[in-house]
């Protein structure tokens, strides 16, 4: 039980990689406080660890970018358990379609920066005072692979992704000899409810998908919530004592080593035109 008596917080924790996180958690033997927009799946999410004999909890509706939510979320949580041990900054998103130099627009821009930087910040805000008391703290923030190597432009979102692994450099130096670690994940292709605002569900998602691991992740498939709970739990739990300031790629080695299928000499393209 690498969490055992944890009290471990997930903005974001309602879905995707943030609900597979939560019941990684839970399953380690940490309490989880979901921390959510959509307070009604929190509480589904939290029903259904606390059936499966974990702990978890979703006090309110919580709006990463609206620090009152998070205020009474964290009076709640100190309240009951006296203490935050780790705190997972997985909420995140961007708004609209635009995203490169030709149809970017500042409403769009500005509510993304919001959402992905100011809403990483308003946590971690909110219970250092607490992981400061304790001389003790996890925090993992969330970046992009597109932040320094893009694949596809969306300016507002990878900028903003940009400046969360800046805050995270920055609050490990701080952190560090109070006994704070911070660091930051930066995932690849993840399938998660995010992909459905891109494309529906069904066969032609599917065989994007397919095609897109195979020309662009080494490991030639997509990763799934699980494959990035893996790694917060690593950065959470005692496993991780001696690392802090440090980025992990997520991405079936993407951000490390290219595919074989995306330089030619390796690739399905040179096979064929060598048989």
């Amino acid at each position: 039980m690498l969490l055992k008596e944890k009290i471990a917080i997930v903005t974001g924790g309602a879905k995707g990689m943030g609900e597979a996180t939560c019941k990684r958690f839970a399953e380690q033997g940490a309490t989880v406080i979901i921390a959510d927009l959509d307070l009604d799946i929190a509480q589904k999410v939290a029903a259904n660890i606390n059936a499966s004999g974990g702990k978890a909890r979703a006090y309110n509706r919580v709006d990463v970018t609206d620090t009152s939510t998070i205020k009474d979320l964290v009076v709640s949580a100190i309240e009951e358990f006296g203490r935050i041990d780790i705190l997972i900054n997985c909420a995140g998103g961007t708004f609209g379609a635009n995203g490169t130099s030709e149809n970017i627009n500042m409403k769009d821009w500005n509510k993304t920066i919001e959402l992905n930087l100011n809403g990483t910040l308003n946590p971690i805000m909110e219970v250092l005072p607490h992981m400061k008391k304790q001389n003790y703290g996890k925090i993992v923030n969330f970046s992009s692979m597109g932040a320094f190597n893009a694949y596809t432009v969306v300016l507002h979102y990878h900028a903003a992704k940009g400046a969360v692994e800046s805050l995270t450099h920055n609050l490990a130096f701080e952190l560090a000899p109070l006994g704070i670690h911070v660091n930051v994940i930066s995932p690849g292709p993840i399938m998660t409810p995010f992909w459905d605002e891109l494309m529906p569900p069904g066969p032609e998602r599917d065989q994007f998908t397919v095609a897109l691991a195979k020309k662009e992740v080494p490991m030639q498939r997509m990763g799934t919530p699980e494959d990035i709970a893996g790694v917060c739990l690593f950065l959470a739990s005692n496993l991780s004592d001696y690392v802090t300031g440090q980025k992990i790629n997520v991405g079936g080695g993407m951000g490390n080593i290219i595919s074989h299928n995306s330089t030619f000499l390796s690739s399905d393209e040179n096979k064929q035109v060598n048989k």
